[in-house]
């Protein structure tokens, strides 16, 4: 009886996370085989791998909220604070990164000439794509600010568009990143400039994949009418995750683009 009246919700034996966690570690082992040896077959196999347990993951994850009713107001608290955490935890993440930058852009050592950016090192021109970019990025973030505004209103027409508009900017973002990296004129390896600035940036176009992943799961279950205005957490969390994304690139520009160029 007392199982029927609380309000937490005891999550059923699930599969996912462990078969989650061997995929994400075998994922890396295969990038690592790859910088070794070129062999790049087992990274795809892995990624389907990890996309299908994803796919299971979150299918269950909607059928505890939407369809049996489990995610209480006390539970969705739970996940809010779940959310928040692994925010913070990303946070400091690119704190370590940007931690780096600073150490070699403050007192560049006298390996690299004690220059920043190094000698014989081009370095891209912060008013051309990514200017671009942040123009691009902060666009999707008014663009989901209204999908949100319309949701609270049970506004669905505008909601979804407002959505799709978000998801294609963040899909032309990662197009013109990727178009950036195809004209770098240095590579990962030239010094510790370029460690650092594949580094910080990739693992940002990283994360816009992640959050526009994130973002077109929330879109489908949009269209099939899983959410309401009140009860709408899944799409809380992608755009929590997706503005925090926008600050961090905010941070790339000024930091990594815009400040050593002038």
């Amino acid at each position: 009886m007392w199982k029927l009246l609380q309000p937490f919700h005891l999550v059923s034996v699930s599969p996912w996370p462990i078969l989650m966690s061997l995929s994400a570690m075998n994922l890396m082992v295969s990038f690592v085989w790859w910088f070794f040896k070129g062999e790049s077959l087992s990274i795809f196999f892995m990624i389907l791998i990890l996309l299908n347990c994803m796919f299971f993951w979150w299918r269950d994850v909607v059928r505890e909220s939407f369809f049996q009713g489990f995610h209480t107001d006390m539970v969705v608290n739970g996940l809010k604070l779940g959310m928040i955490l692994f925010i913070i935890s990303e946070i400091f993440f690119f704190i370590s990164i940007f931690w780096c930058y600073f150490h070699m852009f403050l007192s560049p050592s006298i390996e690299i000439g004690v220059l920043w950016p190094p000698k014989n090192i081009q370095s891209f021109n912060p008013y051309s794509i990514p200017l671009l970019n942040t123009v691009i990025l902060l666009s999707s973030g008014v663009t989901i600010t209204w999908c949100h505004y319309s949701m609270l209103n049970s506004n669905k027409k505008s909601s979804i568009f407002a959505l799709f508009l978000t998801i294609s900017l963040g899909l032309v973002f990662s197009l013109f990143q990727l178009f950036e990296y195809s004209s770098a004129s240095f590579t990962f390896s030239d010094s510790v400039y370029g460690s650092i600035f594949f580094m910080s940036t990739g693992f940002h176009g990283l994360h816009v994949l992640i959050g526009t992943m994130f973002l077109m799961v929330n879109f489908i279950r949009m269209l099939l009418m899983n959410f309401s205005s009140t009860h709408h957490f899944g799409f809380e969390a992608a755009a929590w995750y997706w503005h925090f994304v926008d600050v961090v690139w905010l941070f790339l520009y000024l930091l990594v683009y815009f400040w050593p160029a002038n």
